[in-house]
């Protein structure tokens, strides 16, 4: 770890491209700080009209909320010295959903995360090695802190801000 930066900006993009009924392709780059591209889609279920011909954004959310605290307890009980012999998390995700007018609003009621270590271990290395786990999960730690998200819409004179 010694030829790591300091600090480093981890920067992702993602070009969504429309397909089908309800389907959207995503093409996704990770820009900074190496690169690396990867194809995604999601689409949704009869109730919005989709085929379900792959999974819809919400799924991919919580299997990128699971998979990112997964990854990184993986990866620094390596380097925290904490025996690992097996790892398995369950996430639960609840919104609240409400209809107005002719769409809805949603959201966020609870998120709870359950691991499950199997390790010879001391209890408070591995306690440690949670906590630094939650630390390190990029996704965690955007939902545990208030974010202003910005939106453009394209216009034919440039950029309006939504």
């Amino acid at each position: 770890m010694s030829d790591w930066p300091e600090e480093a900006v981890v920067r992702f993009n993602c070009i969504g491209t429309v397909v089908g009924k309800m389907r959207n392709e995503l093409d996704i780059t990770m820009v900074e700080p190496f690169r690396e591209e990867f194809e995604m889609a999601t689409d949704e279920g009869a109730f919005h009209g989709g085929d379900a011909t792959a999974p819809p954004p919400l799924a991919h959310f919580i299997g990128s909320m699971t998979g990112c605290i997964m990854t990184q307890i993986r990866a620094f009980a390596k380097r925290l010295k904490v025996d690992l012999n097996d790892l398995k998390v369950e996430t639960r995700i609840e919104w609240q959903w409400r209809a107005v007018g002719r769409v809805y609003e949603t959201a966020p009621k609870s998120f709870e995360i359950d691991v499950m270590i199997d390790s010879s271990s001391p209890e408070e290395n591995v306690v440690e090695l949670i906590e630094a786990a939650k630390k390190g999960c990029f996704i965690e730690q955007t939902l545990g802190v208030q974010n202003t998200i910005h939106h453009r819409m394209k216009t034919p004179d440039g950029w309006r801000e939504v």
